[in-house]
């Protein structure tokens, strides 16, 4: 038997419960959230506490949170709470490798009001069909608006954002197929504290159906369709 400890997270301290549940959904999507600040400036900050949940109605997901740092700022709503409460919109730009360190530097724990893009030097250009800006160098933006909010504690909200429209970065995606293309769409995955990942090393695993399922399981066809086996360039197109 496998032996396996057992934790209730009822009798774990917030940080305690933060590290194992981050620490064991790995990895993560990470998303760029740009908003706009009461002043016209342009607040960016970086989530991975974020994920696509559904596509009709085109729907992501994210947690927001107070500063719960030690700081001058602990229990203070964060600038992107802030400003998503007060208008409703907000673009998620996702990342490939060349933006890492530039999102790292988002997170930087600058003063309210200061824009991350503009200290980080992200250039940004208009969106269509929201007011928020997107950054020109991230290979996906999303536009959203809010679609609902739920309040999950006194420091924790929910944000179920409608994705309204999508730019793409012209040579990750082919115009005809919608296919990404991930010889040049480079994501990096959230792991924990200050470790990320790459995705240069991918596993291809088919599903098969049940059909072929049950003649692999009673030998009359190979199995070797269903085993995993590093990707192949046609593989990094086939999404």
């Amino acid at each position: 038997m496998i032996r396996m400890a057992h934790y209730s997270l009822a009798n774990l301290h917030r940080r305690q419960r933060y590290k194992l549940i981050a620490g064991a959904i790995v990895p993560r999507p990470i998303a760029l959230v740009t908003t706009l600040n009461e002043d016209g400036s342009c607040n960016a900050a970086p989530f991975s506490a974020f994920n696509y949940v559904c596509e009709d109605p085109p729907l992501i997901v994210l947690g927001l949170q107070v500063h719960d740092d030690d700081g001058d700022r602990m229990g203070e709503i964060k600038d992107t709470t802030r400003n998503i409460l007060r208008t409703a919109e907000f673009v998620v730009n996702l990342l490939d490798e060349d933006l890492l360190v530039d999102m790292v530097g988002c997170a930087t724990d600058f003063p309210s009001g200061v824009s991350e893009t503009t200290a980080m030097g992200l250039g940004l250009v208009p969106s269509v069909e929201v007011a928020t800006p997107r950054i020109e160098r991230s290979p996906f933006a999303l536009e959203c608006r809010t679609k609902q909010i739920l309040d999950v504690s006194s420091h924790r909200a929910v944000v179920i954002g409608e994705v309204v429209s999508i730019y793409v970065r012209d040579d990750v995606v082919d115009p005809q197929t919608l296919r990404v293309d991930l010889a040049r769409y480079r994501p990096i995955g959230r792991l924990f504290g200050s470790l990320y990942c790459k995705t240069s090393s991918i596993v291809s695993c088919p599903t098969v159906s049940y059909a072929s399922w049950r003649n692999q399981r009673d030998g009359l066809t190979p199995p070797s369709n269903t085993e995993s086996s590093i990707a192949t360039e046609e593989d990094r197109r086939a999404l």
